[in-house]
């Protein structure tokens, strides 16, 4: 289909819409509206043009390219190494999820065993970088809906997440600190005391947010029936992460094609039965329940050891061939496709990017929505622009 980033409302419809389809003979006529590209509730240049009638929308496009940043091309003139910063700012809400998928890759092609002692780290601060995602797509997502006071909330928890990760990675939001073959830096008993203080202080506080916001009657009528998304549906649009597991789905990478030492710890894959947005919602929040869970086996497994293999070379020039490796991401499968043809320099790099699947179920969820509805829609599926408009 032809791109409308530069088109005109008038050239839009007369292409992609013959009139006689889309205006009954004896109702009015029809609206073409463009959400965004500036809009606060498409998170990003996210631009989506519905045809409306009159507050129920008959058709949508998302339409992107607005902040395209051409990572899979950077990687063509980078070494190994050198790609790593890219893998921070595809998603920056989980920006540990991409790091790991890619060193995972290169491990996978070069035939690296990771420490255990490694692993451990990176599921630890993997989760707390899940947990700090949905943090901010929960108060996001109510802020969207009108409800002001438990971004306060969420953003203060996630606060607390960022103290601990900024020890160990230097950062707080595009982290480069997983390495092929390890970590880049150790982990203390400090670091340790602050997880566990977090999480006594955290696991407390979802009962709140339970009473605040998830039983809420407003939430509830903003979300419940909104947006249902059948299993047949999102299978066809590739959808995974909470959104398909929404949908009653119980596919996470983490246990459908087990990575790292995630197949030595027990924890529940939380699924929905309605498919609805507010499914997607009760889901993420139950997410971070099983990741604090994660958290403390993984921390009670620790034990002594390097945190960088010794089999790691100098330099990362992996042989010729081709591999394939997904992680489980906040927003669903992150998969990186590698391709080297045995110098320094990737050959080709694909970054499967979980949010630009999960967004295109969007165009036959909205069909028949309400405006309004629309909006909540939008905001049940998480996304993150820049990691779909990569």
């Amino acid at each position: 289909m032809e791109t409308v980033a530069s088109r005109s409302t008038g050239d839009f419809y007369t292409r992609h819409f013959a009139v006689d389809q889309l205006v009954e003979k004896t109702e009015g006529e029809t609206l073409i509206l463009n959400i965004g590209p500036q809009h606060p509730a498409t998170h990003g240049v996210l631009r989506l043009v519905v045809e409306m009638d009159g507050e129920y929308i008959r058709r949508c496009e998302p339409v992107l390219g607005y902040i395209h940043r051409m990572h899979e091309k950077m990687a063509e003139n980078r070494t190994y190494t050198q790609y790593l910063p890219n893998m921070g700012r595809v998603d920056y809400l989980h920006a540990l999820a991409w790091n790991w998928a890619y060193v995972g890759a290169v491990e996978r092609l070069m035939g690296i065993e990771v420490p255990r002692r490694a692993e451990i780290i990176r599921i630890i601060t993997c989760e707390l970088n899940r947990i700090s995602s949905h943090l901010v797509w929960a108060g996001a997502y109510l802020l969207d809906l009108g409800a002001f006071t438990p971004i306060l909330y969420t953003f203060a928890d996630r606060e607390r997440i960022l103290d601990i990760l900024q020890i160990v990675t230097g950062s707080r939001l595009t982290y480069c600190y997983y390495r092929v073959g390890g970590v880049s830096a150790d982990i203390t008993p400090d670091f340790l005391k602050m997880i566990r203080e977090f999480i006594a202080y955290f696991r407390p506080r979802l009962p709140m947010y339970r009473d605040l916001v998830t039983d809420n009657i407003i939430l509830r009528g903003r979300c419940e029936d909104i947006g249902v998304l059948p299993v047949e549906t999102a299978r066809s649009y590739g959808a995974t992460g909470p959104v398909l597991r929404g949908s009653g789905v119980a596919y996470d990478v983490r246990r459908a094609e087990p990575y790292s030492l995630y197949d030595q710890i027990a924890f529940e894959i939380p699924v929905g039965t309605a498919g609805d947005a507010m499914d997607r919602y009760r889901v993420r929040m139950a997410e971070m329940v099983q990741s604090l869970a994660i958290i403390e086996q993984a921390m009670d497994m620790l034990s002594d050891g390097p945190i960088l293999s010794k089999d790691v070379p100098e330099r990362i020039i992996p042989p010729r061939g081709e591999t394939y490796f997904a992680v489980e991401g906040a927003r669903g499968k992150v998969g990186i496709y590698l391709l080297s043809d045995g110098s320094a320099i990737p050959y080709r790099v694909k970054l499967r990017a979980p949010g630009f699947s999960n967004l295109h179920v969007f165009a036959e969820l909205s069909i028949g929505c309400l405006l309004a509805d629309a909006l909540s829609i939008l905001g049940s599926l998480d996304l993150v622009i820049p990691e779909i408009d990569r």
